[in-house]
């Protein structure tokens, strides 16, 4: 009795040990597979000005937030809503880069572009870049109050492009005296009577 006890004992142990083996992690092929689909993801506001080695990065930090989430390989592919949850991952991990550095503003509104728009005069070193992103990154905490909220309204909310507008004028006219001169043409025609 005791021996089929143990040999009953035995058995269940491999078929756990063999169920087990079933259940994979992520090998860096499978790791290379999610870094290139989220690829997709470059057109994205934040993602696509980017240098290549700032979004391999990123990708890598987003890779890694879904391995340490999801250790078996088959759970996060097999599960309904992928797509979705991905979604959350790569917001996720641009809200947790806005939140570390005020300067990764510079990726939603590169200088080059904010020249181009007439907001901040061209020529500014790297010191008076960052105390522009400086200036900008506490009006944006203190009107949208997190940097989740500023995401989901620059990405969902018509209103949020002028505010923030509204927002980098001021800071520039703080730190630079640079401002924009609208000219308003008026044209008189004489009334008939």
């Amino acid at each position: 009795m005791k021996k089929s006890l143990l040999f009953i004992a035995i058995a269940a142990g491999m078929v756990t040990m063999v169920g087990c083996t079933t259940e994979r992690g992520w090998s860096e092929k499978d790791r290379k597979e999610l870094r290139n689909e989220l690829r997709a993801y470059r057109d994205m506001v934040y993602l696509d000005n980017l240098a290549e080695v700032e979004f391999d990065n990123f990708s890598g930090d987003v890779v890694e937030a879904v391995v340490y989430d999801y250790p078996v390989y088959t759970t996060f592919y097999e599960m309904p809503g992928r797509g979705d949850t991905l979604d959350v991952y790569v917001v996720s991990t641009i809200v947790e880069r806005l939140d570390a550095d005020p300067i990764n503003l510079r990726n939603i509104y590169p200088y080059e572009w904010l020249v181009s728009e007439g907001i901040l005069p061209a020529g500014l070193n790297n010191q008076a870049q960052r105390a522009f992103y400086d200036c900008l990154s506490r009006k944006v905490k203190r009107h949208f109050h997190t940097a989740h909220r500023f995401i989901y309204a620059i990405m969902n909310d018509p209103t949020a492009s002028n505010i923030v507008a509204d927002m980098q004028m001021a800071c520039a006219a703080d730190l630079f005296d640079w401002g924009v001169v609208v000219e308003e043409t008026v044209t008189v025609t004489p009334a008939t009577n």
